[in-house]
């Protein structure tokens, strides 16, 4: 079984790349939905106890955590240390249920891919891209953040640019889907005549 690692910068279209992904019969691993999961249940009790009132009815509440570990290193560390390990196990479930379904490829969707050196664990990496322009038009018309956030994340992520040439495949989704999908067909193809990369 062959690991994709799909990353991609902020209103690049990502989630919509995995999306169709899925669509052509892959299954994708969703690292933020992933999280998400843990914050509405198993990972609550723990981070209660690191960050006491973060959490309510059982939940971690997103904003108050983030108010708690942002800009606080020792914090973001510690609340790493309570969450990788869970997100771990429930990835290493996602590739064991895949195995057992004989699935030749399986997408690993994480934003910070090559941010925290997961180009190791794949075999081949997607980046998904899209003018400057239209990034910031995507963003932006989402409603939930202005230009100064915007550029305050894209600042922490690394460069579309060096993504791009540090990528095996590139997914340009500035011209609609159908040339997305056409890639994606593209990329299986090639996929399936790979060796294992990862280490």
């Amino acid at each position: 079984m062959l690991i994709l690692g799909l990353t991609g910068s902020i209103g690049m279209g990502k989630s919509t790349t995995a999306k169709l992904f899925e669509e052509a019969g892959v299954p994708v691993y969703d690292a933020d939905a992933a999280v998400h999961k843990l914050y509405e249940g198993e990972a609550a009790p723990a981070i209660e106890a690191a960050f006491p009132g973060t959490t309510a009815d059982g939940k971690v509440d997103r904003t108050k955590l983030s108010a708690r570990v942002v800009g606080d290193a020792a914090a973001m560390k510690q609340l790493e240390q309570i969450v990788h390990p869970m997100l771990g196990t429930s990835r290493q479930t996602f590739f064991a249920d895949a195995e057992a379904a004989k699935v030749p490829v399986v997408v690993l969707d994480i934003p910070l891919l090559y941010e925290t050196g997961g180009e190791k664990r794949v075999d081949a990496v997607v980046v998904v891209t899209a003018s400057p322009e239209l990034q910031r038009e995507r963003v932006l018309a989402r409603g939930t953040m202005d230009a100064a956030k915007l550029d305050a994340i894209i600042a922490k992520q690394m460069p579309d640019a060096e993504k791009r040439k540090r990528a095996d495949f590139i997914v340009d989704t500035s011209h609609g889907l159908d040339p997305v999908r056409a890639e994606i067909q593209h990329i299986l193809k090639e996929v399936a005549k790979m060796p294992q990369r990862r280490t």
